[in-house]
């Protein structure tokens, strides 16, 4: 096995088996920043990138800014691929065999198949790998990361966690601002006409996650430029959700320009005191989904939306 396939799966894994009985895992499509992979301990396993015949993995030897250029350049759009039951297999073995257990969190089963592999994978090595269904992407599945890890350092075991998990995922709320719907028409999801009609009028549609089973669906249509929008879009959306948790707040892109980063995190702070903010980048899986210039404020309730 390659060493730039799973890196920090190889990098001192022995020394953290020793400090803890439960591995934390993800799909690569959690959008977990650095520093939050180290201070939680992540491992995470990369989806398949399909691009001009190569087979890419994801965040790992291919960048957004590459499938972007791909197709400004070529007009070449790229593929994805989830991680099928035997590389989960493989994946998992190492900790199973050393009497671990895994905590495995997937990119929601409404939009890929990874989690139907991670349940066969599990079985196959006899309960030890606990795969949840996110109903989330992206950073969506961070927040819930970072319970999983909080929930390991109080020393619970991986079913307490896995069902204390189950029990949070309907108050992770993820949703992102489209700029354009011309990669969505190009990747055959939605029709020139819609297309069309949304950038004649300016339109920024909202695009939301429904945390009951993870499918994505159009909401409020916004209209006007990003720098007009934002602003509007996060008001709206601190406003919706009386009881939200003020621990973490991810503003997740996959492009922005820098300026509008900031606007997005000051109309935050005007609005909302949160102890911490991230910025993130979206994996490739994600942002070929949406392509540039999209960007999402995702975050958790205190209880689930009625």
């Amino acid at each position: 096995m390659g060493d730039n396939r799973f890196p920090d799966f190889q990098k001192g894994m022995s020394v953290k088996m020793q400090e803890r009985k439960v591995i934390l895992s993800a799909d690569s499509t959690c959008d977990l920043g650095d520093e939050l992979k180290a201070r939680y301990d992540v491992n995470f396993y990369p989806f398949h990138i399909l691009l001009e015949e190569q087979d890419y993995q994801d965040n790992v030897d291919i960048t957004t800014k590459e499938i972007f250029a791909a197709y400004y350049d070529r007009k070449v759009l790229p593929r994805t691929s989830a991680i099928n039951m035997g590389e989960y297999v493989e994946y998992f073995s190492p900790w199973v065999e050393a009497g671990f257990d895994v905590i495995h969190l997937n990119l929601g089963g409404a939009i890929s198949s990874a989690h139907k592999n991670c349940l066969l994978a599990a079985k196959e090595l006899g309960g030890h790998v606990y795969p949840i269904d996110s109903r989330s992407l992206s950073t969506g599945i961070a927040l819930q990361v970072i319970e999983a890890g909080e929930l390991i350092r109080a020393g619970k075991s991986a079913p307490e966690i896995a069902e204390c998990l189950r029990e949070i995922i309907p108050c992770c709320h993820a949703s992102f601002i489209l700029d354009t719907l011309d990669f969505m028409r190009a990747g055959g999801r939605c029709s020139s006409v819609v297309a069309f009609g949304a950038n004649l009028l300016n339109l920024k549609p909202c695009i939301e996650v429904d945390n009951s089973d993870g499918s994505m669906h159009v909401g409020k249509k916004y209209r006007g430029s990003l720098e007009k929008v934002l602003p509007l879009y996060v008001r709206d959306k601190l406003a919706q959700y009386p009881d939200i948790k003020r621990d973490h707040l991810f503003i997740t892109y996959s492009t922005i320009d820098p300026g509008l980063e900031k606007l997005v995190r000051k109309t935050i702070r005007e609005t909302m005191e949160f102890k911490e903010i991230h910025a993130t980048h979206a994996s490739c899986t994600i942002a070929s989904r949406c392509w540039p210039n999209t960007l999402g404020i995702l975050f958790e309730t205190e209880t689930p939306a009625k």
